[in-house]
């Protein structure tokens, strides 16, 4: 089922793009391959743990669209996808603007009861 045809998100990578995001290392490691792309290794030197968990982590990022690999010589360098993630804050802003509708309503309410 697809979320909003706007963003062209279905339920399922909507689940993907907040489940990556809901961990603070992905978080970290999204906003590194934003600024710059970085190899797997050299993500995995600014954390304390291990290779493969880095690599797991990347995968994670990867496989809900947030993050890209793309071979550079004999490293693949992970490159951060700004468009999934403008998605997913457009997807947001729509809530926003959905919640905020709501409390202007219920502002107008009150302000009849004075």
């Amino acid at each position: 089922m697809v979320v909003d045809q706007r963003f062209g998100l279905t339920d399922e990578e909507v689940d993907r793009i907040f489940h990556a995001l809901a961990d603070a290392t992905r978080r970290d490691i999204l906003r590194r391959s934003l600024e710059a792309p970085l190899s797997v290794s050299e993500l995995a030197a600014f954390y304390d743990m291990s290779f493969a968990a880095v690599q797991k982590h990347v995968a994670v990022l990867e496989g809900a669209g947030l993050v890209t690999k793309e071979p550079d010589g004999r490293k693949r360098l992970v490159h951060g996808n700004p468009e999934t993630l403008a998605k997913a804050q457009a997807l947001m802003e729509e809530y926003e603007a959905i919640w905020r509708s709501r409390v202007e309503r219920l502002e107008a309410l009150l302000s009849e009861d004075r």
